[in-house]
């Protein structure tokens, strides 16, 4: 059966000198791995629209459990984004997180939407990475099923903080009910409206908010503590992020 869909290629594999497997996040099937024969060679007609980040058209022929990339047709590249090494690891972080956690063989229009905003405004550098990169954990923690209750507190049902986040059970508890507790985190008011606006807003929306510099580092060690505890997983290239984010802290800390 033969299928045109579309979507950003979020991983690939090489075979042998010449051929590669493809995991492509789509609309219409979510998250397929696809045979690329030949897609690295530089005269391939795949070649283009089969690089990590790149939005295209494909046609893939579906066998089974087996998908062939027949033909691409490239749309956009987010070539851009290898010009920054902190940017480019953020990204690769979105895309494993992507190819790990969205659905399978099930339509997937707002984790495509997602993903594409998230690389677009990463590579604009409008607004700072880690904004982007809380964001994204969050939002896809919540397409994933993993919605937190923010409204108030889940003990007693406070409305007023301030407030911890119990990340294990993703729910908040005022100071009363969180006394003692272990695995929590306090929360500003700031850093609690952000975390609301991330999980309600409209698509467009997501990254439309602004944070002081120490708001936006606890707002990011939340939001990456929730989605890991939550998938249960542990995401390589993540490591690889913080590695080269932190020397890139380190040294705007030290200019005038």
């Amino acid at each position: 059966m033969q299928l045109k869909v579309t979507g950003v290629v979020v991983r690939e594999m090489n075979l042998g000198e010449s051929d590669r497997i493809v995991t492509i996040l789509t609309k219409e099937r979510g998250v397929v791995r696809a045979f690329a024969r030949g897609s690295k060679r530089l005269g391939s007609r795949l070649f283009a629209a089969t690089q990590p980040f790149c939005l295209s058209d494909f046609v893939l022929y579906h066998s089974k459990d087996k998908y062939i990339l027949n033909e691409a047709q490239l749309a956009t590249s987010f070539f851009k984004l290898r010009q920054d090494i902190e940017r480019l690891s953020l990204a690769q972080y979105f895309c494993e997180v992507v190819s790990l956690i969205a659905p399978q063989e099930e339509e997937a229009e707002e984790w495509l939407r997602l993903t594409l905003n998230a690389l677009h405004i990463l590579q604009a550098g409008d607004k700072p990475a880690c904004l982007i990169k809380a964001a994204f954990e969050l939002r896809a923690a919540l397409l994933a099923g993993y919605c937190p209750d923010l409204e108030g507190c889940a003990g007693c049902g406070a409305a007023e903080g301030p407030f911890y986040f119990y990340a294990l059970e993703g729910r908040l508890l005022c100071e009363r009910c969180g006394a003692g507790a272990s695995g929590i985190v306090p929360l500003s008011p700031g850093v609690l409206a952000a975390m609301r606006h991330i999980v309600s807003c409209p698509a467009e929306k997501l990254f439309s908010f602004t944070l002081s510099p120490a708001a936006l580092q606890l707002l990011g060690d939340v939001t990456e503590r929730y989605l890991l505890v939550q998938t249960e997983r542990h995401f390589k290239t993540l490591d690889f992020y913080h590695a080269v984010a932190a020397p890139a802290a380190q040294l705007q800390a030290e200019q005038p």
